[in-house]
């Protein structure tokens, strides 16, 4: 390898921070004793606590002492057997009996990190000099690979952090939905504390980051691209790779986290409208179209018929759609399996369904929106165009003219007592007009007569005040105030006034007075009625009108809650159960791994202690095979009969001889 390349790499630690914070534990616990931590403890704690090989613990524990996370001295016992001899002890830094100790007080001044970004462990690393991170040359691509010793060196995160995406504003629109997915998925990662709570964390942990860091980061608009974003995300799963090791439960959940959190980034990058319009969820969000627009098609999953569907992207023979319809749902289809959406149903000869059929009503207020031109547009996008503004401000206005409605609906029972009162007397003088041109009598007929004219003029007032509110207000005359036979008063009241009528004007021909004034003085009681009845009338249809209004709303709200609700809860429990479930899965995998390191080291034992077994049996067998043994007691043989016969004494001989050998013996005599 290049000699200048190699001149950038620096040792910055070489000890395994986990096993560091065995130690830690270690020293911690014996110091509780009021004992030395001494090598012996300290390798016994961890052998008994942690399942460590002695040799281990003494090769990792020399180590920390080389980085100074771990400060050994020369301490005098001071009780028990060891009472006043030497021996060595190691200490927590910070708290070493010499506080000018070597590499006390360096981890405060160190700007870089002392572990690998990548694989987050310790050894010759190269440092960026754009930033704080380090890495193994070995675990960088050879595209990433300093060519030279000479020029600055920039890690990967540097280079794409140099990519703008995005305006604050924008950026902060998006990325809070993926940030409030991380702390719903990172509870169980801040268990360990920051300086307060544990003092050490700072000399493994260069940078500290945590969800809500990244949240305040967000809302003060200190990401200037998602790849800074992404790489703070990262940074959570290296620092809890290195507290809580690279295999352990804690860093697989950071690493789940952070590849939801790339899902989500790409699902941004593919289409920001879908993205965000899937996250907020507003009335009718599927129909708004995209910009540039989504293609539509006919996808056909397998096992399911034709449906209508958006085609987010291709790749290769596979097409990426959203189909259309209640769940939304997404899948990759073979490129066979897509139809445009020109080709008419009854060649797809699709089974209509009632959820097919919810599909194509959403299909044509999609394609509705796409031709009246109308797209998602927030307060934070460039509204350039001016069909957009206008029908912004048409939905504005819309929205001014309901609330208008709905505070004249609630003020009209109060204004209508001052516009009856007006409207019944002008409509009666101008029936007294008419009743002083005719000196004839009146009669029942003229009565019913009269009465009948007021009828259709007051119906008709009641239905331009339902459909017009807004008019009646400004009409200086309204007719609806008509005093109608609908309004319930008693006949009697109807009947008297026109003998009150004739006998008023019979007067006034007489005196030559003026009738008007004198016709006003008969009809106070009348009028006075009339309000009142017509005042209560409305006021209660007014008021039933407003309870009606709130308990429809009060339902819709509860509805909406509890179906958002229901929602968040299902995608908990699905979210819970998927984080379990990988959690189990990778806590068996650890388990089956350790269950056959140990069988096979078991084995590599047996085999062993097999051969050494069977040299013994050999060597045994052998000196066996070299002695003579009795032929009677079978005892080690001292006296020699004949070729295959001896005897340990003389007793055996002579039991042996008069039982059976003396027929048999082939020695000489």
């Amino acid at each position: 390898m290049n000699k200048e390349i190699m001149s950038r790499v620096l040792k910055k630690r070489l000890a395994d921070p986990k096993v560091v914070q065995y130690v830690w534990a270690a020293i911690e616990v014996i110091r509780n004793q009021k004992q030395i931590a001494n090598m012996d403890r300290i390798s016994k704690y961890l052998s008994r606590v942690f399942g460590m090989h002695p040799k281990e613990t003494a090769r990792q524990l020399s180590l920390a002492v080389k980085d100074g996370l771990v400060v050994e001295t020369l301490t005098v016992g001071c009780k028990g057997s060891k009472a006043g001899i030497e021996q060595e002890g190691y200490w927590l830094p910070g708290e070493e009996m010499d506080p000018k100790a070597e590499g006390s007080k360096d981890w405060e001044a160190e700007s870089h990190d002392w572990y690998c970004f990548d694989c987050h462990l310790p050894g010759d690393v190269l440092m960026c000099d754009n930033c704080f991170r380090v890495y193994h040359l070995k675990c960088l691509s050879d595209e990433c690979k300093p060519r030279d010793g000479g020029s600055q060196w920039q890690c990967v995160v540097c280079r794409g952090s140099k990519k703008k995406n995005l305006n604050k504003q924008e950026m902060s629109k998006y990325l809070r939905f993926i940030v409030q997915r991380m702390k719903e998925r990172a509870v169980d990662l801040n268990k360990k504390g920051k300086d307060i709570k544990h003092p050490m964390y700072r000399r493994l942990i260069h940078t500290a980051l945590d969800v809500n860091n990244i949240h305040e980061n967000l809302a003060e608009g200190k990401y200037k691209s998602f790849d800074e974003f992404k790489a703070d995300a990262q940074l959570i799963v290296h620092n809890t790779s290195i507290l809580y090791g690279v295999h352990s439960d804690q860093a697989e959940i950071a690493r789940l986290l952070f590849s939801d959190t790339c899902h989500e980034l790409n699902e941004l990058l593919l289409c920001k409208t879908c993205f965000y319009l899937s996250n907020a969820r507003p009335d009718n969000w599927f129909c708004y179209p995209c910009s540039p627009s989504h293609d539509l098609v006919w996808a056909k999953m397998k096992g399911f018929g034709y449906w209508p569907a958006k085609v987010l992207q291709r790749e290769d023979n596979q097409v990426d759609v959203r189909f259309f319809g209640h769940q939304h749902q997404r899948a990759w289809i073979p490129a066979d399996n897509i139809q445009d959406i020109k080709v008419s149903v009854q060649q797809l000869q699709v089974k209509r369904s009632s959820g097919w059929k919810k599909a194509c009503e959403e299909l044509e207020v999609y394609q509705r929106f796409l031709k009246e031109g109308r797209f998602w547009k927030t307060k934070t996008d460039d509204s350039s165009s001016p069909p957009h503004r206008e029908s912004l401000r048409q939905q504005q206005q819309q929205q001014q003219q309901q609330q208008q409605q709905q505070q004249e609906q609630e003020e009209e029972g109060e204004e209508e007592e001052e516009e009856e009162g007006s409207s019944t007397r002008m409509d009666r003088l101008e029936r007294t007009e008419e009743a002083e041109s005719s000196i004839s009598s009146t009669s029942n007929e003229q009565v019913r007569h009269l009465k009948g004219s007021q009828e259709p003029k007051a119906k008709k007032s009641r239905r331009t005040q339902m459909l017009e509110p807004k008019e009646e207000a400004s009409d200086p005359e309204p007719e609806m105030e008509a005093v109608s036979s609908s309004q319930e008063i008693p006949v009697s009241s109807v009947l008297q006034q026109p003998e009150k009528l004739s006998v008023s004007t019979q007067t006034k021909k007489a005196s030559g007075g003026s009738p008007r004034t004198l016709h006003r003085g008969t009809q106070t009681n009348s009028d006075s009625v009339c309000q009142n009845m017509c005042h209560e009338k409305y006021t209660k249809v007014f008021n039933d009108v407003k309870d009606m209004m709130k308990a429809d709303n009060k339902r819709e709200t509860e509805r909406v809650v509890r179906e958002a609700l229901e929602k968040l809860r299902a995608e908990m429990e699905e979210e819970k159960r998927q984080a379990v479930s990988k959690a189990v899965a990778g806590a068996q995998a650890e388990m089956d791994r350790k269950c056959k390191q140990v069988k096979d080291k078991c084995k590599e034992e047996l085999v062993e202690e097999v051969k050494k077994l069977v040299a013994q049996h050999k060597q045994l067998i052998s000196q066996t095979k070299k002695k003579q043994w009795c032929y009677n007691c079978e005892e080690e043989a001292m006296y020699h009969c004949c070729w295959n016969t001896s005897y340990c004494s003389i007793k055996c001989q002579q039991e042996h001889w008069h039982a059976d050998h003396k027929r048999t013996c082939r020695r000489k005599r």
